[in-house]
Order: C-alpha cells, then structure tokens, then sequence
C-alpha cells in the first residue's frame, strides 16, 4: 500500500475480540528493520520463538529477496556493513573453559554474505582472542571495500585487554590494530577507520583517562575521577573533527566536543541537554537528539535539511508514536515504528523522494488496533509530597471505575517505562485489569532531581511511591483497594517482594519476575562477578541501596528474604535458571524463606532463559503463569457493555 506522505493513512483492520495471550507472550513477529545505505534493500528479523529468519527484501515493493534462517538464536541486532553485507549480532549464556568468574552474556557477530548467500563468523581463529565482541562494529569503506571494525577480548597473557579488529569482509581477513591494557574501555575511529581516541577507566580508584593519538602514540589529554558515572566516549562530534563526550554533573549528563587537533573542551553543547544522542551510523557523527517522556519521543536535528523531513514524517502520522528506525545514507529512504489507535503498532517505509509512505508489517501481527488499550500519562503526589508521573492502562470498553488493578513496576532502578506499546501492560488489561506503572523517584527521564531522589531510598521511598500510587487510584475511585496485585521484573521484582513483606495491606498478591530478595548475597555474587570490592557496580547499588559496602547488615532490613514472615498473601516467584544478573538462587532463597515461614508461595523456573525475557517461548510461560495466578487470587470482573451513564474522570 502506497500513500501521499501528508495524507490520511488508514490501512484496514477487522474488528476482533481480546487476543489470545500467546499474541502477547510471544516475541514480536518483526523487529530490528534495517535499511541498507544504498536505500535498495531492508532487513527484517521475523518469526517465531523457535524458527526466526532473517528477511532481506526491496525497499521500493517489499518483495521478498531471501530468507536466512537463525533457529532460535537470541539475535540482539542487525548492522549493514555496505549494501552487500549484513552484520547478524547475537548472544549466548555460557561459561568458558580456562576464564575466571560465572556463567556470562557473551555476544558475537556473523556475517551475512548476500551476494554469496552464505553465513560466517566475523571473527574466527584470531590467536589469543575471543570470537566475541564487546560493542556494536564500525561498518566502513575503506578504499572500496567493505571493512568492519569491532573490539573484543585479547590475551597477551593470563589477563584479558580490549583489541580493536579490522575485518576485511570481501577476503574475510581479519587482523588487530590496536591493543588496550586491562583499564580500557573502548575506541574511537575516524572515517578512515584510524583509532584517534581512547578511554581508560581504573575500577579501584574511579579514574578515567581520555587519550588522543597523535603521531602514532597515545597523549593523556583529560582526566577526571568519577567513581560512579565516569565520561563516555559517544562518536565523533558534529563536523567529524572532534571527539563527542557525556560528562556527567551537578545537572546530569552533558554532551561536549574535544577538537582531534588541540584537545579543547567545549562548553555543554545545550541542544543536547537531556536528550539521547543520535549518532549516524554512516559519518558516525552527532547529528541529533531524542528525549523520551511521558507525552512521547521528540527528535531534534542539528541539520534543518534533516529536522525538516522528520517534521512531514511525523506529521503524517497524527495522534501515533513514530520512532525513526532506520535510514539510508542520503536520508531519502526511511524506516519508521509507528504505534497508535489506527495502526496499532508497525512499521512503515517511507520514500522522501516520491513523498509516498508504504505499510510494511505489524510488529505483532495478532494484536489488531482496535484491541491496543489506551495508555495515559497521570500523576499523583508521594506521601512526602514528590510528584510521581506514571502510566494508567485501562480495559477497553469497562467503565474507569472500582477496577482490579496490577502495579507493574519497571526494572533498573534507574529506568524508565516510555509510552509506547508495552506488550506485558497490554496483556494484563486485556484480562480486565488496570495497570499502572510508576515513575517512582530513582527512575530517569525525569530528569537529575528526580533520579537523585532515589540514592539510598530503595525499599524506603523508592517502595512508598509505588503504593502511593495505588491510594491515589482508590481515592480517585478508579480502583477497588481491596483488589491489587503487584507484579515486576528485576527491580521491578523485588519490588512486588518488598510490597508483599513491608506494605502488605496494599496488596491482594505479588509476582516476582526475577526480583533479588537477599541484597547481600546479590552484593556478593556481584562481588565474584566483577572480580573485586571495589569497582563502579558495586558502588551504583551501595549509593541507590543506602550501604557502605556489600556486607553491609542494615541491607538485611530491606531484604524480603529475611522478613518473609511478614508476607501475607500468594506469592508467584518466576526466574530464568540462565540469569546472569540477578542469579536464580535469589527467588530459590525466597521460597525457602516463605516456605519456612508457612507462607503460600509457588516458584516457576525458566529453562534456557537469562535476565530479559530473550526467547518466545519462556515469555510465554512466564505470561501465562502470571494471568493464570492473577485469575485466580485476583479475578477481573465479567466483561461489560461500555457504560452509558457518567463514570469518575480517569486523571491526565
């Protein structure tokens, strides 16, 4: 389907009932669209848990070109690296043979030859390396050929450093080209594919250094201690001569511009202030920013040329979330996801040429518009009087009035739910439940005051702000207090834990999605992870967590695991047996303890899963235990006609 750019796009959609839940449980039918440079061709990563593919098709039609199949490998992204290649990355939870520390996430690389049709390591046999990579690769073309860059792990000796490689696609010949020590981080390449910038970053003392080659050697030429959030090294600046940094401040993160040539430092550059900054991955320059929040994603670019044509994009799709995807090196052909009430959510090609936009596919294809709950932004005011925003999900068609409701906490802790299709959120009110999300304080996109707010607040205010949110829905007579449950993931975990043992007259029941329940022993497992007491982890959770050091007793205060006594309801416990992350002991412990302290608890294990929800069918299981549990110790009501009398505002 083709249409004008500026148009009214309505592509059809049959009117269905509420969808079954696989439709939500299972991984999107489409993710990861990437539009080759040369504008020609668009990759796909479609299919379901067990058979995913790789999709190559025409830009112009959407004619199918080739079709790859990836079994049920955890793919993380696709990377053009020229219009004749296609970087596959993935990962995969496992322990090496002779290296220190537990089971990891390792991530790798393959190469998709389409002119040949063939599938092959990036990097392979390289002596004392690791055929792993440590950060996206640098696709480049150096002196016409197809050339990718990607740092991984080399063993001069016993200890690993950080190499870059240069990978030489058309003879597939890779070598090294530079060598870190054991403090570096990452590289910075120009558009030749030269290493001009490099950062080290010391665990112990919070030092990072910032190099810049100058004549074939590597020149201190900032430094700073930052024993927390230390600069980062994000791509070149804006004119491809500079090196752009995040700095973080007394305000928060601020990107700056150090000249390749004189090393001088920039003022803040306030068009990125508190925005994400939008890297292009052709010049790999600065050219924008973005800033999630809670009214939606706002994109602004530093080119007019460029600004301009997000404009039209985004005004052809009114009252919708568009998120640019991707795009071809001229800008003239670009992918967007659209999310909304007319198109529920999917992808769109669109030609800035012929200023025609084509309906590509739905990222859930048995999730249809009409059946997408609407997602609002409200606030309510935490006990001490801190504005908390958060998202309400209502039921379709149910009156906002004395409602079950599920709190779905979001993981991080500094993190953020954005406002988008959220396919947990969707799925429970699907069920008849309303949802709400809080933005309790420690979350980001909110700001520095806010997140700051959080240090040393976790299980303390960090945990009030969420049932405050419910005692604001109830007086609002929106919810029936007397039918809540909680439910998250990660942080979001232990969060239902600490409703159920520290505020349990808020709650009916919990589900922990991989949730810690004993912060010492997290403490401690992140301690062999990252070989040493002291480093930037384990500083990042004493500083949210309010301790001194891993050992810390007072974190026992607000551990579940040691107050599981003061559970008073139906506790579900879900974890991935594969986490690396919050380790699975963490929920075995948790139901000992309940199980000790004659509380009704029931503990389901995700096999072959880690920490994110990485594989359709596992997603599913964890969904379908969490609805079955809810259904039970918290039933929706029976399905209703749309009220037809006047109903209790719902809050904006």
């Amino acid at each position: 389907m083709a249409l004008a750019l500026l148009a009214c796009l309505s592509p059809f959609h049959a009117r269905a009932a509420a969808p079954a839940l696989e439709a939500y449980g299972a991984l999107p039918n489409v993710s990861n669209v990437e539009i080759s440079p040369d504008g020609a061709r668009i990759a796909l990563l479609v299919g379901d848990a067990t058979h995913r593919q790789v999709q190559i098709r025409n830009v112009s039609d959407h004619k199918l070109l080739s079709v790859n199949g990836i079994g049920s490998a955890k793919v993380r992204a696709l990377q053009w690296a020229g219009p004749h290649y296609l970087l596959i990355i993935f990962s995969t939870t496992t322990w090496i043979f002779g290296l220190s520390g537990p089971t990891r996430e390792y991530f790798q690389a393959a190469v998709l030859d389409l002119d040949h049709k063939r599938v092959r390591p990036l990097l392979d046999g390289q002596e004392r390396a690791l055929n792993t990579i440590n950060a996206l690769p640098t696709a480049l073309e150096i002196k016409g050929r197809a050339t990718v860059f990607v740092e991984s792990e080399y063993f001069p000796d016993e200890h690993g450093v950080l190499a870059m490689y240069k990978v030489d696609l058309e003879r597939n010949h890779a070598e090294r080209v530079e060598t870190g020590n054991v403090d570096t981080l990452q590289f910075l390449l120009d558009n030749q594919g030269e290493a001009v910038a490099r950062a080290d970053y010391e665990q112990r003392t919070g030092r990072w250094t910032l190099f810049l080659k100058r004549k074939g050697d590597w020149k201190n030429v900032y430094r700073q201690t930052a024993m927390i959030e230390h600069p980062q090294i994000d791509g070149l600046g804006r004119d491809g001569q500079s090196v752009l940094l995040s700095i973080y401040g007394e305000h928060g993160w601020s990107a700056h511009e150090m000249g390749l040539a004189d090393a001088t430092l920039s003022d803040p550059l306030e068009a990125l202030r508190d925005k994400a900054i939008i890297i292009d991955p052709h010049s790999r320059a600065a050219i924008g920013g973005l800033k999630h929040d809670l009214s939606g994603t706002a994109y602004s670019f530093f080119s007019p040329a460029d600004q301009a044509a997000w404009n039209g994009v985004a005004k052809a799709f009114p009252h919708e979330q568009v998120e640019l995807a991707s795009w071809s090196e001229d800008r003239k052909q670009i992918a967007v996801q659209v999310d909304g009430p007319r198109d529920g959510v999917g992808y769109y090609t669109v030609d800035m040429t012929t200023h025609q936009a084509a309906w590509l596919t739905d990222m859930y294809a048995s999730i249809p518009p009409e059946a997408v709950a609407e997602k609002r932004a409200i606030s309510y005011a935490a006990a001490d009087g801190m504005i908390i925003p958060a998202y309400l999900t209502l039921p379709k068609d149910t009156a906002p009035q004395n409602l079950p409701a599920v709190v779905l906490v979001h993981g991080g802790p500094a993190a953020q739910d954005d406002p988008g299709f959220d396919w947990w959120s969707q799925a429970l009110a699907s069920r008849g439940y309303a949802v709400l999300q809080p933005q309790y304080r420690g979350s980001t996109g909110l700001g520095v005051k806010h997140l700051n707010a959080g240090f040393g607040e976790w299980g303390r205010k960090m945990q009030t702000d969420i049932s405050d949110g419910v005692r604001a829905l109830v007086k609002r007579g929106i919810v029936d207090p007397q039918r809540v449950c909680i439910v998250g993931a990660s942080y979001g975990g232990y969060a239902a834990l600490a409703g159920a043992t520290f505020d349990p007259a808020a709650y009916r029941c919990a589900v922990s999605l991989a949730g810690p329940a004993d912060l010492r022993r997290l403490l401690d497992y992140e301690r062999e992870r990252t070989s040493g007491e002291k480093n930037e982890t384990l500083r990042y959770w004493d500083r949210f967590m309010g301790s001194s050091s891993p050992g810390d007793k007072r974190l026992d205060e607000i551990s579940p695991a040691h107050h599981a006594d003061r559970a008073a309801m139906p506790i579900l416990l879900i974890h991935g047996l594969d986490d690396t992350v919050v380790p699975y002991d963490q929920s075995r412990e948790m139901a000992a303890a309940l199980k000790r302290a004659g509380k009704p608890v029931e503990l389901v294990t995700l096999k072959s899963e880690d920490h994110w929800l990485s594989r359709g069918e596992t997603r599913l299981q964890m969904l379908t235990a969490v609805v079955a549990f809810l259904e039970i110790h918290n039933p929706p009501d029976k399905p209703q006609s749309p009220p037809k009398a006047a109903s209790p505002p719902v809050p904006h």
